[in-house]
Order: structure tokens, then C-alpha cells, then sequence
């Protein structure tokens, strides 16, 4: 089944944001925001900004009835700058007017005079300073002390990765309309529709239940509008609250760029200890997460990270601890792989420094040390593993020894070309790591002409929950899809949602569907019964007719929903999931807080020159596990976008801030994502099915956020090419690999 939605997008019908048509009367936002990134606010002047043509009025944090907070796991955030600026975009002053044009027009005619404090944009920095969001955590299985003794080889070394700019297409925005009894409807391309009707009804001072959220579908997320769309949805609300007039607000791309956070910046220490056979004793690592200016989501994403620090490994000493740095930033948010990534790097860097003094590959060591069925991570769960299965897989089908010969001949052969080979394997946890948020609720409604209407909390951004959950549908009914609908994400239809991230969106509110679909079938299967003059169990419904014990009656489902209309038998069904059996005790930090884990691993394979320090990634071959897809093509597309993704991350986005806090890397011109000249000659994604028993919808595992994962090995692969032309090169780990780096590291002598 394709798509449902890809028509639509071809056509250039599907609805966003900027498709809703607006109403008379409608006032348009602009920010003036701070251009220093810390700082007293000594003196605010917006009077000529306030006679601007076609200002209606220009809000500060002085006009909030409620509290003027917008901090979701912890409560630091302002939505209007008081006293203090804490990063370069800080919001400090909201502009309405008439037209888009005059708001920002109007922004620029305000005068702010500051009072400049101390800067800090480095983590490590930050820690020194004890200028942390939350305490640190560690995470830790065996006893690392004693396990040094049992280590043929020590290694230690350092490890950075960069942050990542989220680039959806659709920017930030949000439109909010009033309604009677003092009520807003707001318009949001948010992933956390419950998460901006709360904190709006707190800055509003009013309940929830006077905030409507609806999301028809976003324009790409990757996390970066799971927490920070309801900034830009709490200020039109604002305005609409006092105004009484609708009030829309979307970012240009040059503002989004400048005010959102990104992926977080790590810069990590590792030490790692093998025995004589390769096998992983004992393993240390210190994260230093660089949070930015608030909490955000920096708290989880850093639990993430120790989650899945020790990767697809089993390592029965592991001793990892985590710092959630304050710094001058823009508050840094949930991207694709939420902190895992991070972690994963930092694991993969201890092992290729461990291969190059030893003299092996590094595939070596990770083929050595994967886990297996009832093998423990660090934090206490005992794994249903797939890594190995993966791992042989990929390397009989893909052909790893011919490849590695290949390679290593033509590196002989040839002197102003290098190319190089790495193995990324994978393994990433599936539910939210705070179990509280791992439910969801559907609700579906039978018509009485036979066609259906399904409502969860799932958010579409492109990776096809509406479709998974349509099939789930169509699957149970046995009904043909174009019968059934899924409407728009509604916080009054589907109330306390999570948001759609973690890669959970489609087992949580698909388990739902299922539920509530399953329940209605039961109901339907005892009408048919009855107008059969049969027993309920005999009933089967096979494309739309009714069958009694195979054998096909004359009913059609039309007839049987109208039959149940007529019996006033309820068509409506909204159901609850939980998921099961998953718990977690942050003050042992041990428990089992994953639905299911998912494995893969990829190949990578990639040519320099060696002059230019130019590259080019030439294959990337995958051995992914799906468990069993429910839908290959939609899986297969959100691997590839996800591979890339990756790549982008670890090669070319290099997100710059000056040592003033000032985003550097500001616009499409400063900032590289990949594009179609720089994706991989051949990218080869095989599934790797299991009969094994899951907890994913109808057995078809998460593969939102896993995939990123794979572009780690592109750095690597990168960094073999080097070491094939200078062997000699002390190379730092230090990501992203842009040309610029891989030139210097050719002819280093010392670290780059």
C-alpha cells in the first residue's frame, strides 16, 4: 500500500499551515528578539515602533495574564524576556500588525539598550562553572574499577559531535482564532499538540479545556516542533486573547534558523579496556551535552544518550555519566535519534582508536563484542537480540571480504585517491524512556453508510502514520480503504496525547486503533449472528461480505452497519493503550524501560581525493531489522531519508557560533544538508524479518528514528581513507567530517 497522502503531495493539494485559508480581520506577528546573547535588559523603547504603520499593538511579558513560562520538563524558560537575555534570538518584545511586512518593519524600530554579561558557549566550560540544568546522572553495570586490572589493552581519548540544524521545509508557525466564552482554536505545525493547549492555557491563565490544538500534518519535524512550536502557538494565542481578532505568525527561514535550537552538541570523553581475544572488559565515558539556555528537552535527551551509550555491545563493566551543560545558546531540542546518536559516536570512536593501535579493523572488535538474546545493557533490561543475525546477514549478502579486497587494492594502486570501508552497527531502545508517556487513545467512528473515521493522536510529518494506522483499519474490517478516513490531530477529539516522536507514534496510537477497531468487530460479529441465526464465533467479515464458517452470505458490510444502526448498537468506539511491562527507577537507574530494541548494520563505503580533500560517499549498504514491515515502502523511504540524514550530520552541517554566541552558520548559503549530488552512488536498504513476538503494531518494528544511526559509519569510513594515505595522521574524533577537516587530517601530522 502506498502513501495515502502521496497524491495529494504530488498534486500540491495536502494542507499545511500556510494552506489554511485566513479570515477577515486577521493580524500578522513579528519577534524582536535579542541580538546579544547575554545580557540586562536596561531600557525597552518601542514608541516609534509602536506608531509603525499598521501596528495594532506590541506585547511584552507585562501583558501575560497567566505565568510567563513556557518550560516543559523544567520550569526556566521565559516566553517574553524579562530582565535577562539568555541567547541570541531570545524573544523580548511580540509586534501585531495589519500585514507580515509592517510587524517586521516595526521590529526593527525598536531600541533596547543592554547591559552585557558574562558568554559561555562551551559545555565543558559550562561544568567547570557549575552552570548545569539538572544534576548529572550515571549509568553503570559491573565494576569498572577492578575491570581495568583484566585489560590486555587501555585506551583513552576524547570525542565531539556538532549539532544539527532540524531544516524542515515548513518553518515554524502557528495560527489562533477566538471563539465564544473566552475559547481559542489554534492552528499549530506542532509534533506535541497536548504540550502547546497546556502551556498555552498556562501563559493564558486560563484551562485547557478553552484551548482547541489542531494538526492536519507538518511539513517535516525530526523533533525540532516537539517542544518548540509552542513558542510560536502560545504568541498568536496571546495576542488573540487580548485582541479578540485572529492572529497567524510564520517564521521566515533566516528567523527559525537564528531563534530554534538543534540537535545538542556533545563533547565526550572515553576509556575502554579489551582482553587478548577482543572482547569489550570494561568501558568509561563522560558527556558533556551542551543544553543551551534552557531545559528544553535536554534532560531526556541526555538520558537517551546514556541509554544508549554502549550501542549494540555487551560490555559487562560500563561506567557512564552524563552533564547537561548551561550555555548561551539557544535552548537545544529533540532531533531524530533524541541524545542516541551522541552516545553511539562516542563508542564507535573508542573502538576505531583501539583497531588503529592494534593494527586490525575495527569490525573486528565490533563483530566480537555484539550482544546477544538475554545479554544486559548498562541500565538493567536483558535484550531480545537481532544484532547478530543483522551482522551476518549483511556481511555474506553484501559481500564484505570481496569488498575489503577490493578496497585494499585499489589503496595500493593508487596514490591521489584513497578509499575506505567501516561497519555501523546499531541498536536502538522503542518507547518514550519516560514511561508515563507511553499511552495513546483512538477513537473511531462506523457511519451509518458503512464508511469510517479514525481520530488518535499521531501526527503526521511525513513518515505515514496515517497510513500504518489506516492499514491497521482496513486490516481488521477487512474494509477497502478509500471507506476509511483519518481525520486531523484534535486535542479536543484526543485529549493528553503524547507527542509523535520516539519512534513510537505508530505502535502507540496504532495499538489504540487496533483496539478500538477489534472492539467494534465483536459488536458487528454478534448483529451478523443474530441476523444469521448463527453464534457469533462462526462470523468472519472477508472483503466487505459476511461469511459463516467460510461460507459466504448474501450480507454485505453495508447492510450489517445498517442493521446495527437501526439495532441502536453504539459505532463508536475510543480505546486506550498502555504499553506493557516497561518500567524504569531513575534513582537505581536500572530497569526495562524499551518495548523492543532494533537492530541493523550497514556498510559503508567511500572514495577522497586526496588533493582536494574532496569525497564522495560511494555505497551504503543496510541489513535493517523490521521486525515484520507492515509496509516496505513507507519503511524503506524513512531508512533512506534517515541514512542520509545521518550522513548530513556526520560530513557537511557543521552548525558554527561564534565565541559571542552568534549563529554563524545563518542561512541555506552557510549551512550544507545533502543533496542530490552528494547522496550515496548506491544506497541498498535489505529488511531483516523475525518471526520473534513484539510489541510493534502487527509485528512491524519503529524505523522513524533508528536509521540516522547508519551515517555514523560515513565519518568512519571517511576516516579509514585518510589513514590509508597517511597512516601517521593523529586524527581527533571530531564530527562533523566536512572537506575542510578531511584536507587538514591528510597531510597532519598531529591532531586536527
Amino acid at each position: 500500500m502506498k502513501n495515502i497522502d502521496s497524491i495529494s503531495h504530488l498534486q500540491g493539494k495536502s494542507i499545511y499551515l500556510d494552506d489554511l485559508p485566513t479570515m477577515q480581520g486577521t493580524l500578522y506577528c513579528a519577534i524582536y528578539d535579542a541580538p546579544i546573547a547575554h545580557a540586562k535588559i536596561k531600557n525597552l523603547d518601542l514608541s516609534i515602533a509602536e506608531k509603525s504603520e499598521g501596528v495594532v499593538k506590541i506585547f511584552t511579558y507585562k501583558d501575560i495574564k497567566g505565568a510567563n513560562q513556557i518550560g516543559g520538563i523544567i520550569l526556566d524558560e521565559q516566553l517574553l524576556a524579562e530582565d535577562v537575555v539568555d541567547f541570541c534570538g531570545m524573544p523580548i518584545a511580540l509586534i501585531v500588525a495589519n500585514t507580515s511586512e509592517n510587524a517586521r518593519s516595526a521590529a526593527k524600530k525598536i531600541k533596547c539598550e543592554f547591559e552585557a554579561l558574562p558568554i559561555i558557549t562551551d559545555p565543558r566550560e559550562a561544568m567547570q562553572k557549575g552552570k548545569l540544568i539538572i544534576p548529572p546522572r550515571t549509568f553503570k553495570i559491573g565494576n569498572t574499577d577492578d575491570a581495568w586490572t583484566l585489560c590486555e589493552h587501555i585506551f583513552e581519548g576524547k570525542a565531539d559531535t556538532n549539532g544539527q540544524e532540524h531544516l524542515y521545509i515548513e518553518t515554524q508557525g502557528a495560527y489562533a482564532i477566538p471563539l465564544e466564552n473566552e475559547s481559542i482554536r489554534i492552528y499549530s505545525s506542532t509534533q506535541g499538540p497536548t504540550a502547546v493547549q497546556r502551556i498555552t492555557a498556562r501563559v493564558l491563565g486560563i484551562g485547557m479545556h478553552q484551548i482547541e490544538v489542531d494538526v492536519t500534518r507538518l511539513g517535516g519535524g525530526f523533533g525540532g516542533k516537539e517542544d518548540q512550536a509552542t513558542t510560536w502557538a502560545i504568541m498568536c494565542a496571546l495576542a488573540a486573547q487580548h485582541l479578540k481578532v485572529p492572529v497567524k505568525f510564520s517564521l521566515d527561514r533566516l528567523e527559525d534558523m537564528r531563534m530554534t535550537g538543534k540537535r545538542h552538541p556533545y563533547s565526550s570523553d572515553f576509556k575502554i579496556g579489551l582482553d587478548k581475544n577482543l572482547k569489550i572488559i570494561a568501558y568509561e565515558a563522560t558527556f558533556y551535552q551542551n543544553a543551551g539556555a534552557a531545559a528544553d528537552l535536554s534532560p531526556a535527551v541526555m538520558e537517551r544518550t546514556l541509554f544508549h551509550s554502549t550501542n549494540t555491545y555487551f560490555i559487562p563493566n560500563a561506567t557512564c555519566t552524563a552533564y547537561s551543560c548551561k550555555t548561551n545558546l539557544p535552548p537545544n531540542t529533540a532531533f531524530r535519534g533524541f541524545g542516541g546518536p551522541q552516545g553511539m559516536f562516542v563508542i564507535e570512536a573508542a573502538i576505531a582508536k583501539a583497531a588503529a593501535a592494534l593494527g586490525i579493523d575495527a569490525y573486528e572488535i565490533q563483530q566480537c563484542n555484539l550482544m546477544k538474546t538475554g545479554d544486559e545493557f548498562l541500565y538493567g533490561q536483558k535484550v531480545e537480540s537481532e544484532a547478530i543475525a543483522c551482522w551476518e546477514k549483511a556481511v555474506v549478502q553484501f559481500e564484505l571480504k570481496k569488498r575489503v579486497e577490493i578496497i585494499n587494492n585499489f589503496n595500493k594502486e593508487n596514490q591521489l585517491f584513497k578509499k575506505g570501508i567501516a561497519l555501523m552497527p546499531i541498536c536502538f531502545g522503542i518507547s518514550f524512556t519516560k514511561t508515563l508517556m507511553n499511552n495513546a487513545r483512538a477513537l473511531v467512528h462506523i457511519y451509518s453508510d458503512g464508511t469510517v473515521g479514525i481520530s488518535t493522536g499521531a501526527v503526521e510529518m511525513g513518515q505515514g502514520v496515517n497510513t500504518k494506522i489506516l492499514q491497521v483499519a482496513a486490516k481488521i474490517f477487512s474494509l477497502n480503504t478509500h471507506k476509511i478516513k483519518i481525520n486531523s490531530t484534535n486535542t479536543y477529539r484526543i485529549a493528553n496525547t503524547s507527542p509523535s516522536a520516539a519512534s513510537a507514534t505508530a505502535d502507540l496510537n496504532g495499538r489504540a486503533t487496533q483496539m478500538a477497531c477489534e472492539q467494534l468487530l465483536e459488536r458487528l460479529k454478534i448483529v451478523a449472528a443474530e441476523m444469521l441465526n448463527t453464534v457469533s464465533e462462526k462470523i468472519e467479515i472477508i472483503n466487505e461480505k459476511i461469511f459463516v464458517e467460510n461460507k459466504e452470505t448474501e450480507i454485505t458490510w453495508e447492510q450489517l452497519i445498517l442493521a446495527a444502526f437501526l439495532k441502536r448498537i453504539n459505532l463508536s468506539e475510543h480505546a486506550h493503550y498502555a504499553t506493557p511491562d516497561i518500567h524504569f527507577d531513575s534513582s537505581k537507574e536500572k530497569g526495562h524501560p524499551f518495548a523492543y530494541h532494533v537492530f541493523g548494520t550497514s556498510i559503508f563505503e567511500v572514495t577522497i581525493d586526496c588533493i582536494r580533500g574532496t569525497y564522495r560517499i560511494d555505497d551504503v549498504r543496510v541489513m535493517h531489522d523490521v521486525g515484520k514491515s507492515m509496509n516496505h515502502l513507507i519503511d524503506r523511504g524513512q531508512c533512506e531519508g534517515g541514512i542520509v540524514q545521518g550522513i548530513g550530520w556526520m560530513t557537511m552541517e557543521e552548525v558554527i557560533y561564534d565565541k559571542n554566541g552568534k549563529l554563524r552558520s545563518n542561512a541555506l548559503s552557510t549551512y550544507k544538508v545533502p543533496d542530490i549530488y552528494s547522496v550515496p552512488k548506491v544506497l541498498d536498504v535489505l529488511f531483516h524479518e523475525s518471526p520473534t513476538k513484539n510489541l510493534a503494531i502487527l509485528n512491524s518494528k519503529a524505523v522513524g528514528e533508528p536509521p540516522i544511526m547508519y551515517g555514523i559509519g560515513a565519518y568512519f569510513a571517511l576516516r579509514n581513507a585518510i589513514l590509508a594515505f597517511n597512516p601517521k595522521a593523529d586524527l581527533a574524533f571530531d564530527a562533523p567530517f566536512t572537506p575542510e577537516k578531511v584536507l587538514l587530517a591528510l597531510y597532519a601530522k598531529t591532531k586536527v
